[in-house]
Order: C-alpha cells, then sequence, then structure tokens
C-alpha cells in the first residue's frame, strides 16, 4: 500500500496554512490517517488544525500501546474509531481548561480515517465539511460553510454525541482511497496556459492515475495544474491518498 499526501496554502491567503494532516500506524495493520480545516473566521485557526494533529497523533500511540497490553480484546474499525475520536474528545476538554482557551480558539474540521490492512475492512468519519473518495466515487460533506465544529460539544455527554454523527462511510474494500479538506472544491485560474479547456482537480487528485510512484505524487500533481493548467486552490488544502497497488 502506497500512502500520498500534500499540505497546501491557498493562494488567498497569506501568513498561515490553516490545514494540517496526519498519517500515523496503530500497529503494523492499522493505520489512521486524518485531515483538519481550522475556521478561518475564528482565533489562531492554524493553531486549532494543528493541535487537534497532535492530540489525534497521542491517542493513536496510546491505542497502539493499549492493544499491546489487552491482546485478548479484538475491537473492529468502527469500535477503534470511536475509542480514538473518545479520547481526542476528552483531551481537548481537558487542554481548553488547562490553558483557558475560547471555543473560537480550537474551532477545525476533522475527517480520520482508519483502515484495518489484514480485514480489509476501513471507516471514514468527517466532523465537519471536506470529500472522501472511496474506491472512485467521490462524497462531499458540506455544510453550507457552517460546519458542526467538534470543539462546540466538548461539554457534553460523548456517548450521545458521537452516536448522533451521521457523516460515516464503512468500506470493506481498500483499492484507491482519498480524504481532503474542502480547500480540493477551491481550485481557480490563476495565470493563462496554453490549455483552454476545463480539468475536473478533483478527479484529477483523487481519482485518475499517475506514473509517479514517488512519495511526492500529490506534489506534483498540483505543480502540474498550477503549470500546465494554470489553476491552484484558493483555499488551503490538506489531502491524502491511500493506493492499494504499487504501480498506479
Amino acid at each position: 500500500m502506497k500512502t500520498y499526501s500534500s499540505l497546501q496554502i491557498g493562494d488567498y491567503h497569506t501568513l498561515h496554512c490553516e490545514d494540517d494532516l496526519l498519517i500515523k500506524k496503530i500497529n503494523a495493520d492499522k493505520i489512521v490517517c486524518a485531515v483538519m480545516d481550522g475556521c478561518s473566521t475564528a482565533m489562531d485557526s492554524h493553531f486549532a488544525s494543528t493541535l487537534f494533529a497532535k492530540i489525534l497523533r497521542k491517542a493513536i500511540v496510546e491505542a497502539g500501546y493499549k492493544e499491546l497490553y489487552e491482546k485478548e480484546v479484538q475491537r473492529n474499525v468502527e469500535e477503534e474509531l470511536k475509542e480514538i475520536v473518545r479520547s481526542v474528545f476528552k483531551e481537548l476538554l481537558f487542554i481548553k481548561n488547562h490553558l483557558m482557551l475560547n471555543e473560537k480558539e480550537l474551532l477545525t474540521t476533522l475527517i480520520i480515517l482508519i483502515y484495518n490492512r489484514t480485514a480489509d475492512k476501513g471507516i471514514v468519519l468527517a466532523i465537519g465539511d471536506g470529500v472522501v473518495c472511496i474506491n472512485g466515487k467521490i462524497t462531499e460533506f458540506d455544510r453550507d460553510n457552517k460546519p458542526d465544529y467538534l470543539a462546540y460539544h466538548i461539554h457534553e455527554d460523548f456517548d450521545h454525541w458521537y452516536d448522533s454523527l451521521q457523516q460515516k462511510i464503512s468500506f470493506d474494500r481498500m483499492e484507491d482511497i482519498s480524504i481532503a479538506t474542502d480547500g480540493i472544491l477551491s481550485f481557480s485560474k490563476i495565470k493563462k496556459t496554453d490549455f483552454d479547456g476545463i480539468i475536473n482537480c478533483m478527479e484529477y487528485l483523487m481519482i485518475t492515475p499517475s506514473d509517479d510512484n514517488t512519495e511526492e505524487m500529490l506534489n506534483k500533481k498540483i505543480k502540474t495544474l498550477e503549470h500546465q493548467y494554470g489553476v491552484k486552490p484558493t483555499d488551503d488544502l490538506a489531502i491524502i491518498r491511500l493506493i492499494k497497488k504499487q504501480s498506479i
């Protein structure tokens, strides 16, 4: 399985990239991927997305240690997802109180993917806006740019809140899967090129094969979009793509 990622600052942003991403293994067979998009109208939105990445990394490391000491306990990917999100939920509340943070300093979307290679099963949860592509099928999660951020709910009962979440996609086979922040929808023409047609940037990044198998594949595709097609993301973009086959 090949893992590709790219983190890009949008053409309309000048100071900070407000998105972040994380790729981390629980163990040799289970991988967690996540993309975060900080709320531009909140406070220090780059801090919120980065903070979520750090908290999530801690939760994944703890999940890995827990598996070592609880070998008799077998969890499916959905149970694993819930426990990791529970850890993020609790840690975020602790940090908010400990650092006396304002809610507006914690507003970021979260799309999280867990894949078990041995079982060939996975699940994606989107908390807020973003785009998911599973084996060629693209799903857009859009709340009219008014995401229901996780930070809005950290004083609620976790189980009740989690069970109410609807933006989940389970899958039984992994061939080619991508998750991205909604910056993938923001590509716009920024300069003239010899190409006069229209290219679907989302499909190009999430579905179209490439002869390039290096870890820079997505970054090179984004450069191709800029220099060959004259388009760039105007909003920040975080994207992760997992491809099962060695050559695509």
